[in-house]
């Protein structure tokens, strides 16, 4: 883990238009096969803490984003009720770069082409800071609820399994 000096990714652009704090992290060594398990130990955090970003649709035709914990998985009965849908599907991977401008491993809630509703697990009031993709595979924002509000509209709601 360390510090980067590279070109800002377009969340930290947002995050710097908005004045939020936030820590960069990277893994230098990240791939997009790499587990979120395994990012939360190349950084030295608490897995718990570390959250992945999924996108779903719904038969309606609406997308949604759900951050959960990279050790959990998405429960999508009950993210569909969180959103008052039906029913959701996970986004396939090659649906996600034109949908929200990010890659597969580097998808982050923040800067997506379409501003998307947005559910966080509430798990993540348990923690002072939260960390997500910024963007880019390997690099990860750290950022308090209160200030990732002035960024992003979102919900808290028990959506894992």
């Amino acid at each position: 883990m360390s510090k980067d000096k590279t070109e800002k990714t377009n969340a930290m652009r947002i995050l710097d238009r908005y004045k939020v704090h936030y820590t960069h992290r990277y893994w230098e060594a990240a791939t997009a096969e790499n587990t979120g398990i395994e990012l939360a130990a190349a950084l030295g955090q608490d897995p718990e803490r570390v959250f992945k970003t999924l996108v779903t649709s719904a038969k309606s035709g609406s997308y949604y984003v759900f951050i959960i914990p990279v050790a959990e998985t998405l429960d999508l009965k009950k993210a569909a009720s969180a959103v008052h849908e039906k029913a959701l599907s996970m986004l396939k991977s090659k649906d996600l770069l034109p949908l929200t401008g990010y890659v597969h491993g580097g998808c982050s809630p923040i800067g997506m082409k379409k501003t998307f509703p947005t559910v966080i697990h509430k798990a993540a009031e348990e923690f002072e800071t939260i960390l997500f993709s910024a963007g880019k595979i390997g690099h990860q924002l750290e950022v308090s609820l209160n200030d990732l509000k002035k960024a992003i509209k979102f919900s808290l709601e028990d959506i894992i399994v």
